[in-house]
């Protein structure tokens, strides 16, 4: 087997190998229907637990650097299940369909791309990537290398109401395809139309360095990330509060929040042109809070993500012929009745089991395509906030024309010797 050194020696830190697994040596994309799929999780922290126990395919590898974690993920994946410290070694293996990538966002971008070129169909935690490039880079592997794609969020299309809002995001989307509410509209996620924005994810200012656990290859954990100090804070389960690695409760809830809300508004194909962040001066490496980020679209409709905890009366979906609130309260006369006699606001066939993607090689609901945009409402409004200042973005180019500063942080500076891999 080869060894984590060997791989640092390799091209690039990432190698030039492309493996196809089982269900395709018979032909691009071929999944016999009798073929039991496997799958690897990549990263076994708090979501790595959940991915761990997901159906539909058979775990046969578990990979974090953490030592602990390592042998938790080998204690519930039980016999022939194997360990690995290193997911370059994972996706060497022949006999792996899928791979679950739960690791901090730092890594979904260069991990996702590494497993598209390995063959590997990949199920990716959120948000889908920590910077808009990456998010081009992993659209351009997956289809180059034809694999599917799916991000673990599901409010979009699943039965669940969009957590304390009390409607589901298909309602909303019937509601909106109706035109009860005009055009354009104002869509608001605030505690105050059950959305929760979790800022005890805040990081810490006051970081002074501490020894290194036995077990934890904290060099690897920060990979692309720039290299700093240890602090028992940055890593597992407060990572999320430093731009680094992601971006605070914005960063954690945002993409679960955004998408449902890109979805039926019917945005999929589309971004906000104007972002205005309204917050305090945030520390250059510790995410604090934010006030108010408003993300206006070339039509007139707005996201607003409030931040205040405050106005207990504002509406969730708001148009120029009505407002709804919560549960779906609204000022329309009878509109669950209307709704109820309206066509189904959801036509089209979408695919919500992933290993049904895998096999059949059609499209996830929630893909690379949309799941980019929708990780892009979060990246743009992290952008805003961090600069402190309102943003202009072109949906087409996916830049900030004019401005580069704002440009800059549309990518990332990765940490020799990471890269993101050449496709072919």
């Amino acid at each position: 087997m080869s060894t984590r050194r060997t791989f640092l020696r390799s091209a690039l830190a990432f190698g030039a190998f492309t493996i196809l697994p089982r269900h395709v040596l018979g032909g691009r994309g071929y999944t016999a229907p009798s073929d039991e799929l496997t799958k690897a999780v990549i990263g076994i922290g708090g979501m790595g637990h959940w991915h761990l126990g997901s159906t539909g395919a058979r775990l046969l590898a578990v990979c974090d650097v953490d030592e602990g974690h390592l042998q938790e993920g080998l204690k519930v994946g039980g016999t022939g299940v194997k360990g690995y410290k290193d997911f370059r070694e994972v996706l060497e293996r022949k006999d792996i369909d899928v791979v679950h990538i739960a690791t901090p966002p730092h890594w979904h971008g260069l991990i996702a791309i590494a497993a598209a070129r390995a063959g590997k169909d990949i199920w990716c935690e959120k948000p889908m990537t920590r910077s808009i490039a990456e998010g081009e880079k992993v659209i351009e592997a997956v289809r180059t290398y034809g694999r599917m794609f799916r991000v673990n969020t599901w409010f979009r299309y699943g039965g669940d109401q969009l957590y304390g809002s009390g409607v589901t995001a298909r309602e909303c989307r019937k509601l909106v395809r109706s035109g009860l509410l005009g055009w354009p509209l104002t869509v608001t996620i605030a505690a105050s139309t059950g959305f929760e924005w979790k800022f005890y994810w805040s990081g810490r200012t006051d970081l002074s360095p501490r020894w290194i656990p036995a077990g934890l290859d904290y060099d690897f954990w920060l990979g692309p990330a720039p290299y700093k100090p240890y602090h028992p804070h940055r890593v597992h389960a407060t990572f999320r509060g430093y731009w680094d690695y992601d971006g605070g409760g914005l960063g954690d809830m945002g993409q679960h929040y955004l998408d449902p809300v890109q979805y039926f508004l019917g945005k999929d194909t589309e971004s906000p042109v104007e972002i205005e962040a309204d917050a305090l001066a945030q520390h250059p490496e510790a995410a604090g809070s934010f006030g108010r980020i408003v993300m206006s679209y070339a039509d007139g409709c707005r996201i607003i993500l409030d931040g205040d905890l405050k106005a207990e009366e504002t509406p969730f979906i708001e148009g120029p012929q009505g407002k709804v609130f919560k549960g779906l309260r609204s000022t329309i006369r009878d509109l669950k009745e209307k709704l109820a006699a309206l066509p189904d606001g959801d036509p089209e066939q979408q695919i919500t089991d992933f290993m049904v993607s895998v096999r059949t090689r059609e499209p996830f609901a929630l893909n690379e395509l949309n799941g980019h945009r929708s990780a892009t409402l979060v990246n743009l409004s992290k952008i805003s906030w961090q600069l402190g200042r309102g943003i202009r973005f072109d949906p087409k180019t996916l830049t900030c024309p004019g401005d580069a500063e704002a440009n800059r942080m549309l990518t990332r500076n990765y940490r020799t010797p990471f890269v993101v891999p050449k496709l072919a």
